[in-house]
């Protein structure tokens, strides 16, 4: 039987047509991806079950962290789960349709994701560095982002299926993206516009919110009496946790950004497609990352989530005092630059 026959091209088939890995290759990607896959299927579930449990969790970042856990499930549910399983067969067995559909599903939620993280890293930037003075990150706001992140990433994955670019089959063809490769016009148009809003901008936005509030936690972390006590240390805590999940993200998606764009720019350069395979993975894992660090880092999150993943039973934790409240402010306002 002929696997995806009517994908065979020379990214995908070596050049005498054999396959670009050995079947060992694929089974060692497919448990690769299943060890992300699984992790983060179940933490991400968890997050979103315990927060609709529990109305302590229903403050307005934590809408924020619910929506990219909500993101992340999609994407693990639908791009990891299909890879594991294409990989486990040696190629991508759903067909032309199957293909299309995974593309704009994991593209859906990988953009969404990517500019939630774009939002919890604005909403943090304006609560502890307060360029525009005090201003409360309310329940609005946070509705308003949510809304603004999906439909930001509807409106530009959904033209590929009306013909303005398309999916097509990367690395070593178990899973599907945008047509990075395809010189076409209308597809080549369809690419430039789509890095530059749906990775440029969420980028420049987190970049710029990141180095913002790392450079207010650098001049706050030289004061020595901070306004709040225990109030202001909680606040850090949590902005803490924002600058650890951009710094995740990043690391995730960059390199596969980054090598998308050097195959648009330079579409005769040779890249093995196992190359072109770590990227794609590396942005997938970024669905497990997320749900680890604020789960461990947000007491909020632990104190429900924990007991949820072991059955009910509770873990000695120590009791100090919480970061709790994620919408609590500090005043920066004695920060002067030394």
């Amino acid at each position: 039987m002929e696997p995806s026959g009517f994908f065979q091209n020379a990214s995908y088939v070596g050049p005498h047509g054999e396959p670009p890995l050995s079947r060992i290759g694929f089974i060692i990607l497919s448990i690769i991806m299943a060890i992300f896959t699984g992790p983060a299927i179940i933490l991400n579930a968890t997050v979103i079950i315990v927060s609709l449990m529990h109305k302590q969790l229903r403050q307005p970042l934590n809408f924020a962290l619910v929506n990219m856990a909500v993101a992340d499930l999609g994407t693990a549910m639908t791009g990891g789960v299909l890879s594991v399983v294409n990989n486990a067969q040696g190629y991508f067995s759903l067909g032309r349709t199957g293909c299309v559909m995974e593309g704009f599903a994991v593209s859906l939620f990988g953009i969404t994701s990517l500019c939630t993280v774009a939002l919890i890293a604005v909403e943090r930037m304006f609560v502890v560095c307060k360029p525009l003075g005090h201003m409360a990150f309310q329940k609005k706001h946070a509705f308003g982002g949510i809304a603004l992140s999906w439909l930001w990433s509807l409106t530009w994955n959904l033209p590929p299926l009306f013909g303005w670019g398309r999916y097509e089959l990367e690395g070593v063809g178990t899973s599907c993206a945008p047509d990075w490769h395809n010189r076409d016009p209308k597809n080549f148009s369809y690419i430039l516009a789509y890095f530059a809003v749906c990775f440029a901008v969420p980028f420049a936005i987190i970049l710029t919110s990141y180095g913002k509030l790392m450079w207010t936690l650098h001049q706050v972390s030289k004061m020595t009496c901070l306004e709040g006590g225990a109030v202001a240390k909680g606040e850090m805590k949590v902005a803490y946790m924002v600058v650890l999940m951009v710094l995740t993200f990043l690391i995730s998606w960059l390199p596969y950004a980054s090598l998308a764009m050097l195959v648009v720019y330079n579409p005769d350069v040779e890249i093995h497609p196992l190359v072109g395979t770590v990227p794609v993975y590396l942005a997938k894992s970024s669905t497990v990352y997320n749900p680890i660090i604020y789960i461990y880092l947000n007491k909020q999150f632990r104190k429900y989530t924990v007991p949820f993943l072991l059955c009910g039973r509770e873990p000695s934790m120590d009791d100090d005092n919480s970061e709790g409240a994620t919408t609590v402010e500090i005043s920066t306002s004695k920060v002067s630059p030394t």
